[in-house]
């Protein structure tokens, strides 16, 4: 079974921005460059989180899930191939690159790597917070959580929960139209979630959620001292009661930076329906009108 949202790999030309970006607006630790100039962030004692590759167009690179070891990963990758998904084994220098001990990887039904790792490098009382911070919430749940975007909500539904095994938290339908699925591994509200934009599959935002309240309130504070535009203003989610705001990333996908998610148990959760997504606030802001709303791996065309 899946653990966690261990990692997350993006390809952009603005790598070298997120030198800056990461540390001093989100607080990440920079880890050591790689020789190709790749930016590696750090939120934990894990060797790093999220890492940003040189490349010519804004795009998702792979999508690191952890599982316990690699018995489990065979498992789902025998499942996988009764969707017609076939994972191979990554060789060592993969592995190496990712900080684990071993991977396996595949592309999902609409174009994304996803890559099921294991044993992950971990270096105790290591993390050093680019800016003062009380530190993310990680642990067992991991990096945080991610918003898909996809072509078929009925065929992601059934491939990540039954060939995945995500298990499903509440979901918002507004109008009839506009539909999302939450989906959690662990005690995070959620560790996925998939939204349908016909003919569209991209990345719209990362979350990482704070372990204050005013870590979230120091960033928003250097958003807008340093003009970096907000997709989102302040607010309260009405299913995982995340307090957040959404800012503009260089690399087109947006990320929420959020404290005080709920926690799910399934011995006594129950999944619910919503017909908005805030209690109050994320209301859209002026300047993100003419930017992109997400990262848009692939646009099939009509």
């Amino acid at each position: 079974m899946i653990q966690s949202l261990a990692y997350l790999g993006i390809t952009t030309p603005s790598y070298e921005q997120w030198a800056t970006f990461g540390p001093d607006l989100l607080g990440l630790e920079l880890a050591p460059r790689r020789d190709d100039g790749t930016v590696l962030l750090r939120m934990d004692d894990s060797a790093w989180r999220l890492a940003l590759h040189p490349g010519e167009r804004d795009d998702v690179a792979y999508i690191g899930w952890n599982v316990p070891d690699a018995k489990t990963a065979r498992a789902l990758a025998d499942r996988l191939a009764e969707y017609g998904v076939q994972a191979h084994e990554a060789p060592p220098e993969t592995a190496a690159a990712r900080a684990v001990e071993g991977l396996l990887a595949f592309t999902d039904p609409f174009g994304l790597r996803h890559e099921l790792s294991w044993g992950r490098d971990h270096r105790p009382a290591t993390f050093r917070p680019g800016r003062p911070l009380s530190g993310f919430k990680t642990g067992e749940q991991g990096m945080g959580h991610i918003v898909l975007l996809v072509p078929d909500l009925a065929q992601a539904d059934d491939f990540f929960s039954d060939a995945l095994g995500f298990r499903l938290s509440d979901r918002i339908v507004i109008g009839g139209k506009m539909q999302i699925r939450f989906y959690h591994v662990n005690g995070r509200h959620h560790t996925l979630a998939i939204a349908e934009a016909p003919g569209v599959t991209g990345l719209q935002h990362l979350m990482l959620e704070t372990n204050s309240l005013d870590d979230v309130g120091t960033a928003l504070d250097l958003c807008e001292r340093n003009d970096v535009p907000l997709a989102l203003t302040l607010g309260r989610h009405v299913n995982d009661l995340m307090t957040s705001f959404y800012l503009h990333t260089p690399a087109a996908f947006q990320i929420e930076y959020g404290f005080g998610g709920i926690a799910v148990d399934d011995l006594s959760w129950e999944s619910r329906t919503f017909d908005r997504f805030s209690i109050w606030g994320h209301h859209p802001t002026e300047p993100s009108k003419g930017l992109p709303p997400a990262l848009i791996t692939r646009a099939e065309q009509a």
